[in-house]
């Protein structure tokens, strides 16, 4: 389907649910570039969910966040909950700015809804010449190193940086070995999970995507992924002063009820530090070599499968069949005269 009418089609949606018509494009074009970036699981597949949040209320349809402290290179923001996507916008675009005044702009964020793929504020960084960082807490949903108890969630981060040339470097990770909105699509389409994913309720491995969703994710890389995920919590609730823990409810429970999180921005000017362009030039010289160094398969650098998908996609997405008729079944029922191909 081509890109454009798979946004108009959201962007309809999401106005019909009562976001405001900007707002609303806004949202549909973060839910599609997932999907244009190999990203499925913060794509279109979560539009039901969100929609049907924002028509029982649990998540605002407020579009401009709160300042709440405001200072030379930082900010506290507070998002109201309002979709995170639109509150991580107006962050990052604020941490930019105020990097660009003092070298590095830093602005935490409480009370928002979501905020999909951190990927696509880093981003916004990296076309502005800085080094983005992106974090948000979580649910609990993974245990310490042999526990049986949630006690951190699977919070990602991400990184990105400029280059000159070839694939953007844009690390994007969830803490757990696999993020639980992978788990899901795993879920939908009846596939098997890797033994290593996550363990069900009692502790033991599963491969079963169900048992996983009410089990525990297991931390990536053991005892560092969990302590890496536990220090994201801290620093984007503490910082915020918003929800963290068990503060965080289920994006996936009771739907009336609210989802609120605490999201953190980081944004470095690399012009205060030294050239741009040899910056650009030096990061893109040392990606190469690892793209070109010896390997059984060849190696990729952080960002490059979505980047290189980005390259090929004809501006068009592929929509699985199931989704298609959920979402028909949505428009229907609010309203709507878009239908996405069946």
């Amino acid at each position: 389907m081509p890109v454009a009418a798979a946004e108009e089609f959201l962007a309809d949606l999401f106005e019909r649910a009562g976001l405001p018509s900007l707002a609303s494009g806004q949202m549909a074009c973060a839910l599609v570039d997932a999907d244009v970036a190999g990203l499925p699981s913060h794509g279109l597949s979560q539009a039901d969910m969100y929609i049907c949040r924002l028509r029982l209320g649990s998540v605002s349809s407020v579009v401009k966040p709160i300042v709440v402290e405001s200072r030379a290179a930082m900010a506290v923001l507070d998002a109201q909950g309002m979709f995170g996507h639109l509150a991580g916008d107006a962050a990052m675009q604020m941490a930019i700015e105020r990097s660009k005044e003092t070298g590095v702009g830093v602005v935490a964020v409480r009370n928002s809804f979501h905020f999909g793929a951190a990927a696509r504020y880093t981003r916004q960084a990296s076309a502005r010449d800085c080094i983005g960082i992106a974090m948000c807490n979580t649910k609990p949903m993974m245990p310490a190193p042999g526990g049986l108890e949630k006690l951190v969630g699977n919070n990602p981060l991400s990184i990105a940086l400029p280059v000159s040339d070839g694939p953007e470097f844009v690390l994007d990770m969830a803490l757990s070995e696999a993020a639980l909105g992978k788990i899901r699509v795993y879920e939908r389409e009846g596939k098997p999970l890797p033994p290593t994913w996550a363990v069900d309720r009692n502790g033991e491995p599963t491969t079963d995507a169900k048992a996983a969703i009410d089990g525990m994710l297991l931390p990536s890389g053991g005892a560092k992924g969990f302590g890496l995920s536990l220090a994201i919590n801290l620093m984007c609730s503490l910082l915020s002063q918003g929800p963290g823990g068990d503060e965080v409810a289920p994006l996936y429970g009771d739907l009336s009820k609210p989802f609120l999180c605490s999201l953190l921005f980081l944004a470095i000017d690399i012009e205060h530090f030294r050239s741009v362009e040899d910056f650009r030039n030096e990061a893109s010289a040392e990606l190469a070599k690892i793209r070109a160094s010896r390997a059984q398969a060849p190696p990729r650098t952080p960002g490059e499968r979505s980047w290189t998908k980005r390259q090929s996609d004809g501006g068009r997405i592929d929509i699985p069949r199931a989704l298609s008729a959920t979402l028909n079944a949505l428009a229907e029922e609010i309203g709507s005269p878009e239908r996405l191909p069946s």
